[in-house]
């Protein structure tokens, strides 16, 4: 039986009944647009329901359809896919930890890691920047006001509304606590001033959550705020000049003076430093899901290579280092992939050593699919 979740989002994908909308995009495309993932970097999850792993099923064939054949264009012209980002919502993925009151899809933090990870095989950095408006939309929906839920959440749902994640400042990065943008209080006004630094979003996005301080130094100092893009005193630095991840805009946020009243608050006074913590538990399965994703692509394409190259009369694949090497790449995979649905299933449960599952999985999935990519580029030679 399909979970109303699932139904929801199968019918507003499609007017096909539920579980033939569900395998839509697999059953009218062409192979091998939706074949399945090679098997070195495909592990079963016995664990994994019925639901979710119908809605691994869209995601993989939307990442093959959408996202895989433009990664490279878009990275290459610098393009914010806004169309494909609103498409991928369209299936029920901009808004899904997000009960269904609101327009979310009402789903796990292990669904959506599954999600995720299916997402970013196809492009990483346009799946990371959907991870962080699903956070902004988990931050609002987990501790905003019934009229903050209300105005935001059904169009963020949509991709209507797109969010950003605003704490990493020019003289704080992991020292969050120490930073320099202010709050201050005007009648009913706050008025902010300071700038953000590396935020994911900059001037694309029209939401911005911004952690500003509105008390004394240290993390109890800080307060949480909604900024909508457009504001008066807003605006945004230069693009900077990456090496890849150029479909999704990285810029300084800078606040002049800004005013927003008093409702734009997202909790209490001083719990600020709290939601942002809260906030990059989930932050870290998400982005540590994207690395399994890319990795997932990186390896997939190695062996492919391995098994087609020939060399010395034979295919690379047939030389015992090729082979050990793929075997390492894959172990390494299918830990880092345990490790992330791990974390994800301790925040679904609320796990007293939550935060701590999702800073290993995060800090052992990121380190271990970097290698694994740079293992896959020197596979492929100059082909890399």
């Amino acid at each position: 039986m399909l979970s109303q979740a699932l139904r929801r989002v199968c019918q507003r994908a499609s007017p096909l009944p539920v579980r033939d909308a569900c395998r839509l995009a697999c059953l009218h495309t062409t192979p091998p647009a939706c074949q399945q993932p090679d098997d070195l970097s495909h592990s079963e999850d016995f664990s994994l329901s019925d639901d979710t792993l119908e809605f691994k099923r869209m995601a993989d064939a939307f990442a093959r359809q959408e996202l895989a054949p433009n990664g490279a264009a878009w990275d290459a012209g610098h393009i914010f896919p806004l169309d494909t980002i609103r498409a991928a919502a369209g299936l029920g993925f901009g808004a899904m930890y997000v009960p269904e009151d609101v327009g979310g899809s009402g789903l796990s933090r292990l669904d959506a890691a599954v999600v995720f990870e299916a997402l970013s095989y196809g492009d990483v950095p346009v799946t990371a920047y959907l991870s962080i408006h699903n956070m902004v939309a988990g931050v609002i929906d987990r501790y905003g006001t019934p009229q903050q839920r209300e105005m935001y959440l059904p169009r963020m749902a949509t991709a209507e509304v797109l969010a950003s994640y605003c704490l990493t400042e020019p003289g704080s990065g992991s020292d969050a606590a120490s930073l320099k943008t202010t709050a201050k209080r005007d009648g009913d006004d706050y008025v902010l001033t300071g700038s953000k630094a590396f935020i994911s979003g900059g001037s694309v996005s029209d939401l911005y959550l911004v952690m500003a301080r509105t008390g004394a130094p240290g993390p109890k100092g800080i307060s949480a705020f909604l900024v909508e893009k457009g504001a008066p005193g807003l605006s945004f630095g230069k693009r900077e000049e990456k090496l890849g991840w150029n479909a999704q805009p990285t810029t300084a946020v800078i606040m002049d003076g800004v005013r927003v009243p008093a409702r734009a608050r997202v909790g209490v006074e001083g719990q600020g430093f709290a939601i942002a913590m809260a906030a990059l538990d989930g932050g870290r399965v998400n982005i540590g899901a994207c690395s399994l994703g890319g990795a997932a692509f990186c390896l997939d394409a190695a062996a492919r290579h391995a098994r087609e190259r020939r060399q010395f009369g034979r295919p690379l694949a047939d030389f015992q280092a090729t082979q050990f090497r793929l075997a390492d790449m894959a172990t390494a995979l299918h830990a880092s992939r345990l490790a992330v649905r791990h974390a994800a299933r301790a925040l679904d449960a609320g796990a007293p050593q939550a935060t701590m599952a999702c800073a290993m999985a995060k800090r052992l999935a990121t380190d271990a699919c970097y290698d694994l990519t740079n293992d896959a580029l020197q596979l492929l030679g100059g082909y890399g």
